[in-house]
């Protein structure tokens, strides 16, 4: 199996070298980068510019880019709406759109395969009237993306717009058969479970974000640290042709708990599996 981690640890701290070479020293090869502003400011060229460096120093291909959930540097708490491809004001979603289509153009630096969006917000409820709104918006960003070499991916989160069963209803309603999907285990432990959730979405699914919770919260803890079947997962995840890398979306809660060192032991737990 192959094995990236999500920036998305570190996303409090000033993306650069010395977080990177950290990351790399660790023996981890693919990364994918958590577009927030106050870790990777994609309005910055000279920060995006200095990140990218280091991508072609090292001969290494950005996995994916995490589209960005809030414009500021402060996930909101200066009073910023979070960034939303269903509102149904129009005057938000084109503002939510060109905010991610800044974070896709750092793609001319900083090369990267897949962009994960979400759609809608935590605990949005469904309405039929977003679900017409997303289409737009997912239309907009897939050919703005592909003009760059970048494919989206829809990610699976605790909403009721996008759990796994809404997110195949979204494709066959909006007849967007090409669209992929970045699964994630913790948002589906949240919502029903892993093993209904995967197989309702293997088919489609390109990337992974993996990390545990208790159900409760979205805590992204290290696997082995939740109540997620571990065993189970992994042995669902090979049975995919064309296997995804895992890629570890981590919060970081203590210099101990968070340690690039355990997440080797992690690894070297996961790839015991049979």
């Amino acid at each position: 199996m192959e094995f990236a981690l999500s920036t998305h640890l570190f996303v409090s701290d000033r993306l650069g070298s010395y977080l990177l070479d950290q990351i790399y020293a660790a023996g981890i090869r693919q990364f994918e980068i958590f577009a927030a502003r106050q870790h990777l400011d994609y309005h910055d060229p000279n920060q995006v510019r200095d990140v990218g460096l280091w991508f072609k120093d090292r001969g290494v291909r950005l996995h994916s880019l995490h589209a960005p959930l809030f414009a500021d540097f402060d996930w909101g708490r200066s009073g910023g709406l979070p960034i939303s491809l269903t509102y149904l004001e129009k005057r938000l979603r084109i503002n939510s759109m060109d905010e991610i289509k800044r974070a896709i153009d750092i793609s001319e630096q900083l090369p990267f395969r897949y962009l994960v969006v979400h759609l809608g917000l935590p605990d949005e409820e469904f309405d039929m009237r977003k679900f017409d709104a997303a289409l737009t918006s997912v239309e907009h960003l897939k050919l703005f993306a592909r003009g760059r070499g970048v494919q989206l991916l829809l990610e699976n989160i605790p909403n009721d717009l996008a759990a796994p069963a809404r997110l195949i209803q979204f494709i066959q309603y909006t007849r967007l058969e090409d669209l992929k999907i970045c699964f994630d285990t913790g948002h589906a432990h949240m919502t029903g479970g892993v093993q209904p959730a995967f197989d309702l979405l293997k088919n489609r699914i390109v990337s992974t974000h993996v990390h545990d919770n208790q159900r409760e919260k979205d805590d992204h803890l290290f696997p082995f640290d939740g109540g997620i079947d571990w065993e189970q997962t992994i042995r669902d995840f090979r049975t995919v042709d064309g296997q995804f890398p895992i890629v570890f979306e981590l919060r970081h809660y203590s210099p101990e708990a968070s340690s690039l060192a355990r997440l080797r032991q992690v690894i070297e737990r996961i790839e015991a599996i049979r």
